[in-house]
């Protein structure tokens, strides 16, 4: 069985508190239970963690990267502002989707830029929670090599 990590960053902890009219209602607990359901649905085996700091993510990545076979990423506001980050997804050189919860190019200007999507082989934004789910989906397929 291929292991994927989910990685959730700076601020996703407040899923269903921070924003609701953005980022939906739906808190990390529940969408990790809804992770978990849809990564045994298609064999994959996750490792799911959240932090609010970028060099955690840089460590779990370069401590854990010859055990993952794919990386799903939400990087939070380190989207537009981390080369460090960016940098860490690219040398694991591991399949990466990148996920955002709301439309980040119906957002602030600041927000329009992506810096970590140019280490990812997808971007899906503006789905809501579910675009975790599509992204799961999208990465299987990716790592079985499947045509679309």
């Amino acid at each position: 069985m291929q292991k994927v990590a989910i990685i959730h960053g700076p601020n996703l902890n407040m899923l269903g508190i921070r924003e609701p009219e953005i980022y939906g209602g739906t808190n990390l607990a529940a969408l990790n239970n809804d992770l978990k359901k849809k990564a045994k649905e298609i064999d994959l085996e996750l490792e799911i963690i959240q932090t609010n700091h970028e060099g955690e993510i840089v460590d779990f990545l370069q401590q854990n990267y010859k055990e993952l076979s794919g990386i799903v990423i939400n990087p939070g506001g380190l989207t537009h502002t981390s080369v460090v980050l960016r940098d860490a997804l690219a040398s694991v050189r591991l399949a990466v989707i990148e996920v955002h919860i709301s439309n980040i190019y119906r957002r602030e200007e600041y927000r329009k830029k992506s810096i970590t999507a140019e280490a990812a082989v997808g971007l899906i934004t503006g789905l809501g929670v579910y675009g975790y789910v599509l992204a799961l989906e999208a990465l299987k397929k990716i790592l079985i090599k499947e045509k679309y």
